[in-house]
């Protein structure tokens, strides 16, 4: 049995994600477009022709259906036969939502099931929040207390705005600033099909994260400023004139235990969060010992997924641990970050060992 898979934690509530996961028109804003069968509305057609992975439109029939947690279809896509499953979960901070794909006849080449994976990686973790993102902006009522509730965004005359009433509102009305200007035009981006050429998202998640131990640097020896004086009684005076004389020649400093760099980019945006890649590179030497790099997050940030090393969060810190990397070699760590301030758009620091990652 051949399976591929991908998964998200979102800070949304289940029935947001259903909505978008079963709403034909928004499925077509994250995904790709669907039609449904006017006299079977339990067929739909998805027009995956060209998408990675997808090499024709696939005919899809929901077999099971339990709102707001179970979607299944069982999909035909020319010789091949899968079964889709989706499955939203709630959390602490919102949902889970988990997508696989098993084959029931046919096969995928290598090249095409990893092409699949990704884009459901990639649409899950970029396109799907920023759609959510949208839909959260449309059912915030920001006139709570003073009219009936409204899903548009108040317009806000400059010098004019209303007085806060807290600690909460004062945060609404800043999204609201911010929205108002993005609603428009970061909104409408968001929610535009992307091209199929663009750079793919991050790779599947591994395995969920592990603790992993703090990495400490070795100690460096330092050179002998001071000759030992030679043993003496301990009613003796100490002699004006040293017994040995110190030497000219420092003891040798150990190697530096890497000599690997990092260098952090964005790699993408959109209306609450960013995705975020860090490069590390060893370009001479021997392959450097374990490496931990700690990307220190603005407040109220999270990440949603990564790839390319363990990881854990802690308050504002992430650490990314992962193997040697071998001399004139390069690892990569990419990750998606979740942000309440629409302006943020980068991690407040980042460090290898004691030494700055540069592009922050």
């Amino acid at each position: 049995m051949i399976e591929i898979g991908a998964q998200v934690d979102l800070s949304h509530p289940s029935d947001r994600v259903w909505h978008a996961l079963t709403n034909p028109h928004l499925l077509s804003r994250w995904f790709t477009e669907a039609e449904v069968a006017t006299q079977a509305p339990k067929r739909l057609l998805l027009h995956t022709a060209g998408l990675p992975g997808f090499h024709a439109a696939v005919n899809a029939e929901v077999t099971d259906r339990r709102a707001p947690e179970l979607l299944v279809l069982h999909c035909q896509e020319g010789d091949r036969r899968t079964r889709l499953t989706c499955a939203v979960t709630p959390t602490p901070e919102g949902c889970r939502l988990s997508v696989q794909e098993t084959m029931e006849h046919g096969a995928w080449p290598a090249e095409d099931r990893d092409s699949r994976e990704r884009y459901y990686q990639q649409t899950l973790t970029g396109r799907l929040p920023a759609l959510l993102d949208w839909l959260a902006f449309q059912q915030v009522d920001l006139r709570r207390g003073e009219d009936p509730p409204t899903a548009e965004l108040p317009a806000i005359a400059a010098g004019h705005a209303p007085a806060p009433t807290g600690h909460r509102r004062r945060q609404v009305l800043v999204a609201a600033l911010t929205g108002t200007a993005l609603a428009t035009g970061a909104a409408v981006w968001a929610l535009l099909p992307d091209d199929p050429d663009r750079a793919a998202g991050p790779d599947p998640l591994p395995a969920p994260p592990t603790a992993a131990a703090t990495v400490s640097p070795a100690p460096r020896a330092t050179p002998s400023s001071r000759a030992t004086p030679t043993a003496a009684a301990s009613t003796a005076r100490p002699s004006r004139t040293p017994t040995a004389t110190p030497s000219r020649t420092p003891t040798p400093v150990a190697p530096a235990t890497s000599a690997v760099t990092a260098r952090y980019q964005t790699t993408g945006t959109r209306i609450f969060g960013y995705s975020g890649e860090v490069v590390l590179d060893n370009p001479a030497g021997p392959a450097a010992k374990d490496w931990t790099v700690v990307v220190t997050l603005s407040e109220g940030g999270t990440v949603a997924s990564a790839s390319g090393a363990k990881w854990r969060q802690d308050g504002q810190a992430v650490t990314f641990t992962g193997p040697p990397v071998p001399a004139g070699r390069s690892q990569t760590i990419t990750f998606d970050v979740r942000d309440p301030d629409p302006l943020t758009k980068a991690p407040e620091g980042c460090t290898i060992g004691d030494d700055p990652c540069t592009g922050l």
